[in-house]
C-alpha cells in the first residue's frame, strides 16, 4: 500500500495525533509521499519525519500511479483542496478530521492509526461524488475549473443586489434578483446551499439545486435539476465586476464573461470507512433526533 498525505495547516492542538498518525505508517513501513508545504509545515512544528521523504508540489508533480489512497489531514475543506491534486486520476481519498464540521473528513483525528490498519485490510466503501465544472470564455482558476461542493456567483463591490439570468440546456430559466446564486452538487448541499435555505440532495441523486442568495422576491424558491443539464449565467448590476466562486476559490468577472455549468466528465473517489455512513453522518452533524423523546432512561 503506497499513500500521498495532503494537508494545508498544520494545527498545533493535533500534534499528538498527527505524530502518532505519521509513526505508524513508519512503524509498518508504509511508502508515502507528502505535500511539500504540509511538510515544511510539519518540521517546523516539531513533528519527528524522516529526512528527504518524497514529496509533490501540484498536479503535474503528482504521481497517481505510485499511489493507493490519498490520506488528507485537516477539515472538509482541505478535501476540496485536494481536488486540485487529484483531478482526473480516480486516486481514492480519505479525510482525517482535524477541522471542525467534518461531513467529508470523516475520520477522527484520534482514530487515524486504526484507519491505517483498515486501509491495508479493505475494510472500506469506495462513495463516488459529482464534479461540477465550469466553462467560460476567460482563463479563470488556473484552468483547474472543477469544484466538489458548489460554483457561485456573488456580488462584490456594491451592497445593492445583482442580477443573474439564467438558462437550463439554452432555456430561459429565470432572472434572480438577489446577491447571488449557489449552483450546488449533492455533495455541496449541506454547505452554503444549506445556509441559504436549499435542500439537502442525497450523493446518489444524480442532481444539481440551484439556490439564489437572499433573492428580493420571496417567491423565488431553490430548484433540483438533473445533473444531465447545462446551466449558464448572464449576470448585470450596478458594479460592473462580480465574484465567481469554485469551492474556496474565488475570482472577479465581469458582465461581459460567459459562464456555464455543467457535470464533470470524473467524480471523486471518496473512501468511507467501515461503520461509517452518509445517513449517520447526517444525523450526528445536523443534530437530528436530538430531541428529549427520542431517549428512554
Amino acid at each position: 500500500m503506497q499513500l500521498a498525505i495532503f494537508g494545508k495547516y498544520f494545527k498545533e492542538e493535533r500534534h499528538q495525533e498527527i505524530q502518532q498518525f505519521f509513526d505508524a505508517l513508519l512503524a509498518k513501513k508504509i511508502v508515502f509521499s507528502i505535500y511539500r508545504k504540509y511538510y515544511d509545515d510539519c518540521i517546523r512544528n516539531g513533528i519527528n519525519l524522516k529526512h528527504n521523504l518524497p514529496t509533490y508540489d501540484d498536479y503535474d508533480d503528482f504521481d497517481s500511479s505510485k499511489v493507493d489512497f490519498m490520506v488528507t489531514i485537516g477539515g472538509d475543506g482541505t478535501i476540496l483542496n485536494s481536488i486540485e491534486i487529484v483531478r482526473e486520476t480516480g486516486v481514492p481519498v480519505v479525510g482525517i478530521n482535524t477541522g471542525r464540521l467534518g461531513f467529508l473528513a470523516g475520520v477522527p483525528a484520534n482514530q487515524s492509526v486504526k484507519m491505517i490498519d483498515e486501509l491495508e485490510r479493505g475494510m472500506f466503501t469506495y462513495d463516488k461524488r459529482t464534479l461540477l465544472e465550469l466553462s467560460s470564455d476567460k482563463n479563470m482558476f488556473g484552468g483547474v475549473k472543477f469544484a466538489l461542493n458548489d460554483f457561485v456567483i456573488h456580488k462584490k463591490d456594491t451592497s445593492s443586489m445583482i442580477t443573474i439570468h439564467a438558462y437550463i440546456n439554452g432555456e430561459f430559466l429565470n432572472s434572480y434578483w438577489s446577491d447571488g446564486l449557489i449552483i450546488s452538487t449533492p455533495t455541496g448541499s449541506t454547505g452554503y446551499n444549506l445556509s441559504c435555505g436549499g435542500p439537502i440532495l442525497y450523493p446518489a441523486s444524480q442532481s444539481f439545486v440551484i439556490t439564489p442568495i437572499a433573492p428580493h422576491n420571496l417567491n423565488v424558491r431553490p430548484m433540483i435539476i438533473s445533473d444531465q443539464n447545462v446551466i449558464s449565467f448572464e449576470v448585470e448590476g450596478r458594479s460592473s465586476t462580480f465574484l465567481a466562486t469554485l469551492d474556496s476559490r474565488s475570482e472577479s468577472i465581469n458582465n461581459r464573461t460567459q459562464l456555464a455549468i455543467k457535470k464533470a466528465e470524473f467524480s471523486l473517489n471518496l473512501l468511507r470507512m467501515d461503520g461509517d455512513n452518509y445517513l449517520q453522518t447526517l444525523r450526528e452533524k445536523l443534530l437530528w433526533g436530538y430531541d428529549n423523546r427520542n431517549f428512554r432512561n
